[in-house]
């Protein structure tokens, strides 16, 4: 199976706003805090930001060369901490889970983006929870991880060095 990222140019931001919509779709089941927009949608409200700011940098998940999700990483400068990189967001199609894309983009990433990494769960999102400590384990990778309130969230967060 060939998985691979590809970076999201601004032209194709519609196709990104649908998957994002899905994904928030999936994430309101764990927070109070998204909430449908009266076109009956969930909107990233800042993506616009995406294309204006320096180190956002949104990529397709492809399987073969079909879209099948997208990660959103975050790096320096818009990183101030210690830190290299967030993976922010990242969102399989339901149809393409459990059938080892995450790990194998995620070992695709760590190839070329190696540096102190921290990656946040909303504590109660307990598939994204299991997910992270799996690929943890199968990718070989020590993390630390704190518990944090949030924005008003209980969340995880991990850190790790690749």
């Amino acid at each position: 199976m060939t998985v691979s990222l590809c970076s999201i140019s601004r032209d194709e931001k519609g196709v990104l706003q649908n998957l994002y919509s899905l994904y928030l779709h999936d994430l309101s089941e764990f927070t109070d805090e998204l909430d449908i927009s009266s076109n009956g949608s969930f909107e990233f409200d800042s993506i616009e930001l995406i294309w204006e700011r320096e180190g956002l940098t949104p990529y397709f998940i492809k399987k073969e060369d079909a879209i099948v999700g997208f990660l959103l990483l975050l790096e320096k400068p818009f990183l101030k901490e210690n830190y290299d990189y967030s993976i922010n967001d990242i969102f399989i199609l339901k149809k393409f889970r459990r059938k080892g894309i995450a790990i194998l983009l995620l070992k695709e990433l760590f190839k070329f983006k190696k540096g102190n990494y921290y990656v946040i769960e909303l504590a109660s999102n307990t598939p994204a929870v299991i997910f992270w400590r799996k690929a943890y384990s199968e990718l070989s990778i020590e993390f630390d991880e704190e518990k944090k309130m949030i924005d008003g969230e209980n969340c995880l967060v991990q850190s790790f060095h690749i």
